[in-house]
């Protein structure tokens, strides 16, 4: 991260200071500095170190893998469109017009999915590869879903803008429900399209992600009240919408993936 605050800005001190403020830039520097790390972390002390081959750590083959990335997006974009619906009816969030056309949306969106696909891989990596793996063979899969996915995860984010108890316990549950997507056909990958679909989905309709915020232009989401249903601030994984969505995509991986969990 040094070296990118002194590529960019010139200035060590003034660099880090804008690339750590939360935002796209921080997100999409970060995600990529833990990607590095993580992914050279799992090679060497899960393939060099401990001796663990691709099937072990859940690295589908491509043909899987992307098929399994197809179906993880479209999960997990799925849950945030339900999140997002139930509040619109249930607590009367809704979008205003914004600047901006169509063509500004799109390319908008597209950088915004940029950024978060880094942190997305990272964070599946960080959490749900090898740490996982290695609880799961001393623990059990049950266990480690909980403590590693859901629990680790949840701390993560425990810092985010305006996050609540709700968000927590709604990341946890969000933790788990992309751990059994790891477990699911597609391994790794089916978990970070879930991953990548949700936080994209979000972003791409305006709405909070986990607290952060993204500029998109054509339209702004309002979240309504009261914001226990709706997430506020925080999005919809502050909020009961956000839990009921989550914990239907959780039910839903768990019948498809139970098979290979056994």
């Amino acid at each position: 991260m040094v070296l990118v605050a002194l590529a960019r800005y010139g200035s060590v001190a003034d660099g880090l200071h804008r690339i750590s403020t939360p935002g796209p830039e921080q997100i999409l520097v970060a995600g990529i500095s833990q990607l590095l790390g993580f992914s050279f972390a799992t090679w060497l002390i899960g393939f060099r170190v401990l001796r663990l081959d691709r099937a072990d750590l859940r690295l589908a083959p491509p043909r899987i893998g992307l098929k399994g990335l197809g179906i993880g997006l479209t999960i997990g974009a799925a849950a945030a469109g339900v999140a997002l619906l139930g509040s619109v009816l249930l607590a009367r969030s809704h979008w205003t017009p914004d600047t901006g056309g169509v063509s500004d949306y799109i390319i908008q969106v597209v950088k915004t999915v940029a950024v978060l696909a880094p942190a997305a891989l990272s964070e599946e990596i960080m959490v749900r590869g090898l740490p996982l793996v290695l609880v799961a063979a001393a623990l059990g899969r049950g266990a480690a879903l909980v403590l590693i996915a859901g629990l680790v995860f949840a701390l993560f984010h425990s810092l985010n803008p305006g996050v609540t108890p709700l968000g927590i316990g709604n990341i946890a549950l969000a933790g788990i429900f992309l751990g059994l997507a790891f477990y699911a056909p597609g391994g790794l990958w089916t978990a970070f399209g879930a991953h990548l679909g949700w936080n994209s989905t979000l972003a791409a309709l305006d709405a909070p992600v986990s607290g952060l915020p993204f500029a998109i232009p054509l339209f702004d989401y309002s979240a309504g009240d009261p914001a226990w249903l709706s997430g506020g601030r925080f999005g919809p994984e502050g909020g009961l919408m956000g839990t009921l969505a989550i914990t239907a995509a959780l039910l839903w991986t768990w019948r498809w993936a139970r098979k290979e969990m056994l």
